[in-house]
């Protein structure tokens, strides 16, 4: 699926236009029950007729009673169209929460450096690091326009010298550097900040 924002994704999902927060619902099966200012009473008073007339609904929001006019049919109609809104929000959830967006969540920017700060971490968790990096590489950053690697350490480690665009051949490039890389390397306190640091010297980075 497409990187895209969750707000693009609504409108390309038509769920803006299709009229389903509360108060439009409302609006379309029924009709709101008014209140007016009394002079000679010095208070509201809200009309009396539909008492009894109508099925009423209390927002708990602002306390407005709405009475209720639509057919079975309509009401099942508004039904049907929310439960296929949340089959929806319920499969957006899951795409964002699922594999490399788990762990980075969604990239968006078009150029990004990824600095990677592995420490003194167990050959098995540097493995799972690299099975992950290996993954937003493949899954995301093959949707996106220019990107680098930065590995800190106390002699930096870069895969490009600025970022590059992407292809099958750069990301499939990156995956073998990544591979290629000892676990342990000379580092210092100051590593991490240095390599960020080199990370938004490119100008055209954006994350």
């Amino acid at each position: 699926q497409p990187l895209v924002s969750s707000s693009k994704w609504l409108q390309s999902h038509g769920l803006k236009r299709n009229k389903l927060s509360l108060s439009q619902i409302l609006s379309q099966i029924g009709f709101q029950h008014r209140k007016d200012y009394v002079t000679t009473l010095g208070k509201l008073v809200a009309s009396r007729y539909a008492d009894g007339l109508f099925p009423q609904y209390k927002r708990a929001q602002d306390v407005s009673v709405y009475n209720l006019t639509a057919k079975k049919e309509l009401i099942l109609h508004f039904v049907d169209c929310l439960m296929g809104a949340i089959e929806l929000y319920k499969q957006r959830m899951e795409w964002l929460t699922s594999e490399s967006r788990q762990i980075f969540g969604v990239i968006q920017e078009r150029c990004i450096v990824i600095v990677l700060d592995f420490g003194t971490v167990a050959p098995t968790e540097f493995d799972l690091c690299r099975d992950a990096l290996s993954m937003v590489l493949v899954e995301q950053v093959t949707q996106i326009a220019k990107f680098n690697l930065i590995r800190a350490a106390q002699d930096l480690m870069k895969w490009q010298q600025k970022s590059t665009p992407v292809s099958e051949h750069t990301v499939k490039s990156a995956v073998t550097w990544l591979w290629k890389l000892d676990r342990m390397t000379a580092a210092s306190h100051t590593s991490p900040a240095e390599a960020l640091l080199e990370a938004m010297s490119d100008e055209a980075v954006s994350s």
